[in-house]
Parts: structure tokens; sequence; C-alpha cells
């Protein structure tokens, strides 16, 4: 693969690092920083010229620093001549606004998609979008990966005997009926109601999960207000043990500590976002790699094979 070249932002490198590893290789050569008064500074330090590029950048916390590396990455690539730009982002920042809830309010989503793309950018591959809507925010082509297939070995080892998967909303149903398929488990559904942003109240438990292993499916944990609220009601109602299993584990704020204090044996995490020093904190996190799942994803999309057949 003499033409592939992977290069990397400042939001995941332990990620990409890994990614390389996987194709026998090193990061590209480029030098991300900042100008003295905050400004985001790029400079490519190897020819790209004809080059198939994919550049890994999560974002995630600073999200907006990110995001401009990202943006700026990809502009040095176009003038560098890359032949093809793939943003390879493990998760989708900015991609809770998918539609407009109330008069007022932005897309961000497809603001984001639009700056992408003007950027230069061909293709998008990333990881367990928020809305799947997302990807027809886009004018060219989105690999949207799933993550559950690389969770699913560790869940069947970790979690057998009366197991019901939970969804803490109705939004997540199709996602929690999926692994609970692939389980052989019962599904059960937290009926709640989000009064502001980042703030909800479990209002009903929906499903038989009394004496039962409950595991709660979502794709991703910010404030962990949902997640916490959720796994106390479970085991208010008589689940045997509360677990969790999310995708991008934000973890901002008070996270942790909430964590810490509620019902939750334990958190399944994938490292689409790095948690740093967060895991020294809690005892209750568990990181799952998707490092191999990114790569042969790479592999396939530069030898223009099928991607979606990673999930049949």
């Amino acid at each position: 693969m003499t033409n592939l070249k992977i290069f990397a932002g400042n939001s995941n490198l332990p990620l990409a690092e890994e990614i390389c590893r996987c194709f026998n290789t090193s990061l590209g050569k480029a030098k991300v920083g900042t100008f003295s008064d905050g400004e985001i500074m790029v400079e490519i330090q190897e020819n790209v010229r004809g080059m198939d590029v994919f550049l890994i950048q999560s974002m995630c916390v600073p999200v907006n620093d990110h995001l401009m590396e990202l943006l700026i990455m990809i502009d040095a690539m176009k003038r560098a001549s890359a032949e093809r730009i793939t943003a390879t982002i493990p998760y989708y920042g900015y991609a809770r606004q998918d539609r407009k809830v109330a008069p007022r309010v932005p897309i961000s989503a497809k603001l984001i998609a639009d700056l992408l793309t003007s950027a230069g950018a061909d293709r998008v591959l990333t990881i367990d979008l928020h809305a799947g809507q997302i990807q027809g925010f886009f004018n060219i082509p989105v690999d949207n990966l799933f993550a559950t297939p690389v969770l699913i070995e560790y869940l069947r080892e970790q979690y057998q005997d009366d197991l019901v998967i939970v969804s803490p909303d109705a939004g997540g149903v199709e996602r929690a009926r999926a692994i609970a398929k692939r389980l052989g488990a019962s599904l059960a559904i937290i009926d709640k109601r989000r009064d502001h942003p980042n703030e909800s109240q479990v209002m009903n438990v929906i499903g038989d999960i009394v004496n039962k292993t409950a595991l709660i499916m979502d794709d991703m944990v910010d404030t962990a207000g949902t997640l916490t609220q959720a796994a106390d009601a479970l085991a208010e109602r008589g689940a045997k043990s509360v677990s969790a299993c999310c995708i991008h584990p934000v973890l901002s704020g008070s996270s942790i500590e909430k964590i810490n204090k509620c019902s939750l044996k334990e958190l399944v995490v994938t490292n689409t976002i790095p948690l740093c020093n967060k895991t020294q904190y809690t005892n209750k996190i568990k990181v799952i790699s998707v490092g191999n799942l990114l790569a042969e994803a790479i592999k396939r999309i530069h030898d223009n094979d099928s991607v979606s057949s990673l999930f049949i």
C-alpha cells in the first residue's frame, strides 16, 4: 500500500498509532500546533501528492480546536495535491442538534458536514453517528461503522445469565433490540422526560427486569445524568445488577463522580474518545479498542472493497 498515508491531529493519537500498527507503518509526519495567539498551525512534513490520505481526528475536548485542526489539515492535504482525502472521525461532534426541535435553533450536524466538504474532504469515515440521517447531510460518501460487533464478544463472555438489554430512551430502542437479538437477551425501555439539555428524569421502566442482569445500551455518555438515573431506577425496581455499554465516552463535567455514586457495576466503552486520566478516578470503566475495526475499514476503502460486509 505504497500510496496509502495515515495522518492524525492531536485529539486521539493513541488510537491513530494503533491503527498504523495494524498496517505495520508509522503515522505521517505533520506538525499540528498553535501560533502564539492560539490560531491552529499545520505543516505537512512529507510528500502526499497522488496519495490516498486518511486523517484521523475525533471531535472531543477541546472540540472546537480539534475541529479546526481537522479542517486545516484537510485544506493542507488538498493544496498538497493528495489524490483522495478521507476524514476519519471516530467521534463525530456537534451531532446532537441534527434537526429543528424548537424555533430558532441550528442544525449543527449539517453545518459541520458543510465545513468538512468545503474544506476538501472526499469521504468521511466515522463510528456510530448519533443519528443515522446525518449521513444524508453530506454530498460525499459517508461510511458509518458500528462498534457493537467489537463489543459483542466481551459482552458474551461477561454477561450470560438472565440478561436484559435496556434502552435509556425511546430513540435507542432499535440499537438495544439489535444487541438483545445478538445476545439472546430480552429487552426493556426507560421512559424518561427531558426538560432541559443534559438533564433528564426517569419516569418508568417498560419490561421485566426483576432479578435480572440489566445492561444499559447507549451510543454515548456525556454528563452521565441519564445513565446514572437509569441505573438507579433499574436497581430500585429489582434488577439483580446493573451495567452499561456506551460507544463514545464523552464523560464531561462531574460524570465520573456520578458514575462512582450510582448503582452501576461496570461501564463498557470504546476508545473513540481518549479517556486520558479519567479512569484513574474510577474502577468501573472498561475500555474496548476499535483500532482493528477502523484499520480494516481503511484497508477496504483503499482497496475499493465493500465496507458494509464487515457487519454481515
